[in-house]
């Protein structure tokens, strides 16, 4: 219990005697299933973590809120790390992952020793800033391109969750259907998702959303995120050093001029495979950008 919210989270323990802690976060509709490939390459080598993995709220077996935006996770988590006994970390994460590691590093700067992203969080422009670049131009196409072929569970997750959530709730095929249709559009499969992904791992995950009753309240995660959640400032700036690695099969892909508006960007790398999950797509890749993330903080 952290503030009186029950938090669920995964805490694995390095062998080494001078472990980097991480606090690692997926996103929808994901969970701590996705990690299964990447935790052990973590836990060895050099440097090495201690991995938290939390359950964001509403999701699994986390607390469900019980009203509209009841707790933020960004300022959750780092009482999370503290009770855990680690005054500083490295925050990482993909899609709403990446979201509320960003928040950390905005309000918590001085415990954050690297961040790093898979998806840049907008913020608004400001007359001083200097104008799109010819790349960013093409990100926006790209975005407004795969929002209305791909968008539509976004729409309706931000808008009207609850009429969505009773029938997702109510059918085990038709939650199934929701779910792993994003596991097959935002994978990099080549059109065959079960040469990525084992059916068990995806009945493993979808079971966590089946029995916990969660997949109403972790849609409305969106909900509460477009309209409840404080926005980001125009003048919002991570200083945390950050990285941002952008996996080709991902949603829109964001420049790194973008990246620069809101983050301290110290490495910007864009992959050779991998999507929207990459600890389970591409687990060597990622452990590997993990590390040099970390041993440019501990070079510093």
């Amino acid at each position: 219990m952290i503030d009186g919210y029950g938090i669920h989270f995964l805490h694995f323990r390095s062998e080494s005697h001078t472990p980097m802690p991480m606090l690692l976060m997926n996103g929808w509709p994901s969970s701590f299933v996705e990690y299964q490939r990447l935790v052990p390459l973590l836990l060895s080598g050099s440097p090495s973590f201690d991995i938290v993995i939390p359950t964001h709220p509403g999701f699994g077996y986390s607390d469900k809120p019980v009203r509209p935006y009841q707790i933020e996770p960004a300022d959750l988590y780092p009482k999370l790390m503290t009770a855990l006994g680690y005054d500083r970390f490295i925050a990482a994460g993909t899609d709403i992952g990446s979201g509320v590691a960003t928040r950390i590093a905005l309000s918590y700067p001085d415990r954050v020793l690297a961040l790093h992203v898979s998806a840049v969080a907008p913020k608004p422009h400001r007359a001083s800033d200097r104008p799109a670049t010819d790349a960013e131009a093409t990100y926006v196409r790209r975005a407004a391109a795969w929002g209305k072929d791909e968008g539509g569970y976004q729409a309706i997750q931000s808008s009207k969750p609850q009429t969505l959530a009773f029938g997702l709730a109510d059918s085990p095929i038709g939650m199934a259907s929701w779910i792993v249709e994003k596991f097959h559009g935002w994978t990099d499969c080549g059109g065959d998702l079960l040469s990525v992904w084992p059916m068990e791992t995806l009945i493993d995950n979808l079971m966590i959303y089946w029995m916990t009753n969660t997949i109403g309240s972790s849609i409305r995660y969106y909900y509460e995120g477009s309209r409840l959640r404080p926005p980001l400032l125009a003048d919002d700036y991570v200083r945390v050093p950050t990285s941002v690695t952008m996996w080709p099969y991902d949603l829109a892909l964001a420049p790194r001029e973008l990246a620069e508006r809101l983050y301290n960007v110290q490495r910007y790398t864009v992959m050779c495979k991998g999507g929207h999950f990459p600890a389970w797509e591409a687990p060597d890749l990622y452990a590997n950008d993990l590390r040099q993330t970390a041993s440019s903080v501990a070079v510093r």
